[in-house]
């Protein structure tokens, strides 16, 4: 019996806590609603759909707000008037973010990779300044508008010309994660007035992951439909990827040959490795690891190294974006005698990409197509946009 009303007087005490519990939580009585959420969740009408892109998400809400988060932490709010927010907005949601005007009408770009992209969404008029000198612009549409001033090259992006800035109205910065070496540029973009994104597109692990920030560059700029379209355009090219027609994966090298005699390779998984896979490849080496743990989409090898494990490799392409390009097997030999006894060098199976590759983003399905190609046997010089065989 005693056991009993034990168990009873303890069965009640526990349920007293629950009640004292409930009641501090504001559960049970607190008026409907309250504390079920903050106001973002109630206004939210939907997100952006990325297919391939993870680096960055949009939610969309009520009243034409988008928050745009990027991978790296930065949250940003865009709206059509950030000077006068609708009122369910509170002040606690918003202070961690940056404030965007959209449609951006005065971009300063420093990041060459995004360039592209605004350019395929119909925008290139909303860019007015750029960090990217004409010469090192191997898309000539881009070169010709820094030659005529159409765009202002205002110094490099660890030292632009701040009164250039200010004098053009410029409404939006764009940076890629270099600006994170100089740290103090940034602030003192934001310092005057200036909102700063910083991109990700490189980090991407997906090469259409890269295209799919069209999307968002697209919202920004007030070309979201144009972006919609080119996107889902280039995306259908891979339906030209016959990889049927690559009877055997060939293993191939994608490198350059810095000025100390590294070799620079792309870390297995990048978007770049992505895109031989898909084109009928097998990427080579493909068991190395990064000692640095940086996050960086390349690495340096020592040349015993590389030669070790790409030797047999049977194509090779060498990345002419970093140190420049090859015009024949001779100017690759000349690098390092090593390379004479390559596998492909032996069969003239060597590419060279176009110096204009990586700055034009947007060609990411035409570069698989191509790749696919050469895997097959079946490409040559003639008709290829990203790729020219070294003779």
């Amino acid at each position: 019996m005693r056991n009993s009303r034990r168990a009873i007087r303890l069965s009640i005490t526990l349920l007293m806590i629950m009640c004292l519990m409930l009641s501090l939580t504001g559960c049970g009585d607190s008026p409907e609603g309250e504390g079920s959420g903050s106001s973002l969740d109630e206004h939210l009408t939907g997100s952006m759909e990325l297919t391939y892109a993870d680096q960055f998400h949009v939610n969309y809400y009520e009243d034409g707000i988008a928050v745009v988060e990027i991978e790296d932490g930065l949250k940003y709010l865009v709206a059509e008037n950030t000077e006068e927010l609708p009122g369910w907005l509170t002040e606690d949601e918003i202070s961690g973010m940056t404030l965007i005007k959209a449609p951006a009408q005065s971009v300063y770009n420093a990041a060459s990779s995004a360039m592209d992209l605004i350019d395929a969404a119909g925008a290139i008029d909303s860019v007015i300044m750029t960090s990217t000198q004409a010469k090192d612009w191997g898309i000539e549409k881009i070169r010709k508008l820094i030659e005529h001033d159409k765009i202002l090259y205002i110094g490099k992006y660890r030292a632009p010309d701040y009164e250039a800035l200010l004098e053009g109205g410029v409404d939006l910065a764009i940076e890629s994660t270099m600006i994170y070496h100089n740290p103090q540029v940034k602030e003192a973009i934001e310092d005057l007035g200036i909102p700063v994104l910083v991109e990700r597109s490189s980090y991407e692990s997906e090469p259409l992951g890269r295209l799919e920030w069209i999307k968002l560059y697209g919202l920004l700029l007030g070309h979201s439909e144009e972006a919609e379209l080119f996107f889902d355009e280039a995306v259908s090219k891979l339906n030209d990827v016959d990889t049927d027609a690559v009877t055997t994966a060939p293993t191939v090298a994608f490198f350059s040959v810095n000025s100390n005699g590294s070799v620079v390779v792309r870390k297995p998984g990048d978007y770049v490795t992505k895109m031989i896979e898909t084109a009928g490849g097998t990427y080579t080496p493909a068991d190395i690891t990064d000692e640095e743990d940086n996050a960086l989409s390349t690495m340096n090898m020592q040349m015993e190294a590389f030669y070790d494990k790409t030797v047999d490799a049977d194509i090779l392409i060498y990345n002419s974006t970093i140190e420049g390009g090859l015009e024949s097997i001779a100017d690759l030999t000349s690098m390092s005698d090593k390379f004479n006894d390559f596998k492909a060098v032996k069969n003239g199976a060597v590419w060279c990409t176009d110096s204009s590759t990586f700055q034009r983003t947007t060609g990411a399905a035409e570069m698989i197509v191509e790749m696919n190609k050469i895997f097959a046997g079946a490409a040559d010089d003639s008709g290829m946009e990203f790729f020219h065989k070294l003779k």
